[in-house]
């Protein structure tokens, strides 16, 4: 007899490190920076809030607790998504 599998799959998603600077995070083997110059809304939140942080799909990451949703590409290039302000 053939089961299905249970549950949903999953992507790894990692907080690997957070500092004064900004956090890095791990994800389909390679490690990225966020610098709170360019992610402003991680640097008064909590680690807690922080390490919450799911893979949506692999090139979709979302924070829940701070409802941050962010692109793969917004991280790796940063400068083609200025922040705008009204």
């Amino acid at each position: 007899m053939n089961l299905p599998p249970l549950g949903k799959p999953t992507l790894e998603v990692e907080v690997t490190h957070i500092s004064q600077h900004g956090l890095w995070i791990l994800m389909n083997h390679q490690e990225w920076f966020l610098s709170y110059e360019d992610f402003p809304w991680f640097q008064l939140a909590s680690v807690k809030s922080i390490l919450n942080v799911e893979a949506v799909t692999p090139a979709h990451l979302y924070w829940p607790d701070l409802d941050i949703d962010l692109s793969l590409e917004s991280i790796k290039h940063p400068e083609r998504f200025p922040l705008k302000t009204s």
